[in-house]
């Protein structure tokens, strides 16, 4: 089975990522808004309950944190995707650090670049001319990270959560 690990950000956060999503994003139905902590992977039963083990250890031992989001940024040329670039904290690198390495499959294929998506695989006019209009409006988000979640994808592609975990608050 596949799985990933992400932040969902709040229900602010969502709606001004949604409104972009509906029109711009393929993938929009299949999961919500939220920062990639790890890209999916495969694992077995066993392997997943030695993850859930450790990541209990990992929200344990984080607090909760706040992110930024103050522009519109893309990932052309290399593809037409279009996001609210959250600013790098250290707390948030801890984070993904900790999901690929020990036990984590070693599957990181980009480096690390907090965001959530709003568009992606635009045709080229498109993207130009939504990236444009998007770079120019004024982003100021704020949030505050108090939790990640372990997801699993179902046969239709979409995404669900498989178990939350609460920084200091989990139980191994």
């Amino acid at each position: 089975m596949k799985y990933g690990i992400v932040i969902f950000p709040t229900k602010e956060i969502q709606d001004e990522a949604n409104s972009y999503r509906k029109r711009y994003d393929p993938h929009y139905a299949l999961i919500p808004p939220h920062i990639t902590l790890k890209e999916s992977f495969e694992a077995d039963d066993q392997l997943i309950n030695e993850l859930v083990i450790e990541l209990k250890h990992i929200a344990n031992e984080m607090d909760p944190f706040s992110i930024h989001i103050n522009k519109v940024s893309t990932f052309a040329p290399i593809t037409n995707t279009i996001y609210f670039k959250v600013e790098p904290r250290q707390e948030l690198v801890d984070l993904y650090e900790r999901m690929h390495a020990g036990k984590f499959p070693d599957n990181q294929e980009y480096a690390f670049v907090p965001h959530i998506t709003i568009a992606q695989k635009l045709p080229d006019d498109e993207y130009s001319d939504v990236y444009s209009s998007l770079s120019m409006k004024k982003t100021q988000l704020e949030d505050q990270i108090d939790r990640f979640q372990l997801m699993y994808q179902l046969e239709n592609g979409s995404w669900t959560v498989y178990e939350t975990f609460v920084f200091g608050k989990e139980y191994v």
